[in-house]
């Protein structure tokens, strides 16, 4: 929602969504926040719980099932599977996702790689229209004041308005736009330790074809996944920012990650973003 500057410092109980690519500060600054205070609703959390929690757990057990010893156990219900999801550990839902490429080397054939993109892209969606129910269940049920909704990295791929029309309704919408110092590094970092993501069906079709050709890989299958992930990101990355801003543009605001760095406190967050609204109210009246 939009609003002015001293109408969000007056707002008695603050609503606000994060929105960013991964290693922009999001993680870090709901730490910084008083627990008792705001309720941190992490997106993806609620996609690995709540709606991709039994594809989740039927793919742990098609890989226990490969393992004679865990097969028999489980046959006779000896034992059972179970993940640990947490805030903090997604793994669980990463490996869900999995990568695109050799079946050999822990790969997914490109049917059942879409199969998976096509089940979290509706999670998402569905984890995101949540946010009003859990907003009221914060404050109604828990008690607490305020509510920080962690969208994840990818809700910019969506493509779906009623989606952001449902969170600029009931929350600030705060894009932490990464700098230019800083991209690098976030490159780097996703390079080195490639880790599985969601993709547009389009995006992953264009950049999977300019790949195999750069490569001369004539079937997906002869791809090593982290070839393939290490290689996409920064296409990844670029692509994603201007999504980013067009979101913030509309529905919200944008703030510096070395901004969001900075600050130690609950009242550091709350002056920045008024501060931020308030730049943008500046802005607009210049123009």
């Amino acid at each position: 929602m939009k609003m002015s500057s001293q109408q969000f410092l007056d707002w008695k109980c603050k609503r606000i969504t994060l929105l960013a690519m991964s290693g922009a500060g999001k993680t870090t600054l709901a730490n910084k926040l008083p627990k008792e205070n705001w309720f941190h609703y992490s997106v993806d959390y609620r996609i690995g719980t709540k709606y991709l929690g039994e594809p989740i757990l039927d793919n742990i057990k098609r890989q226990a099932m490969d393992v004679p010893f865990l097969r028999k156990l489980l046959l006779s219900d000896s034992i059972y599977i179970h993940n640990n999801i947490t805030v903090d550990n997604l793994a669980p839902v990463s490996s869900f996702l999995g990568k695109l490429g050799n079946t050999q080397q822990d790969g997914l054939p490109l049917k059942e790689f879409k199969r998976r993109q096509a089940l979290h892209h509706q999670a998402e969606i569905a984890a995101l229209n949540d946010v009003p129910d859990f907003i009221s269940k914060a404050e109604d049920i828990y008690g607490y004041k305020h509510f920080l909704n962690d969208a994840g990295g990818s809700v910019c791929e969506l493509d779906n308005i009623e989606v952001l029309e449902t969170l600029a309704k009931h929350t600030v919408i705060i894009y932490i736009k990464i700098p230019d110092s800083l991209e690098q590094t976030i490159i780097k970092r996703a390079k080195t330790d490639p880790k599985p993501l969601y993709y547009r069906e389009q995006f992953l079709d264009q950049k999977l074809a300019e790949f195999m050709s750069i490569n001369n890989y004539t079937d997906t299958e002869l791809i090593p996944p982290d070839e393939f992930v290490s290689w996409v990101f920064p296409e990844l990355y670029k692509s994603r920012l201007p999504r980013y801003q067009a979101i913030a543009d509309q529905y919200g605001y944008t703030v510096n990650a070395n901004d969001i760095a900075k600050v130690s406190n609950e009242h550091e967050f709350i002056q920045l973003i008024a501060n931020t609204i308030a730049l943008t109210e500046k802005d607009s009246l210049c123009h």
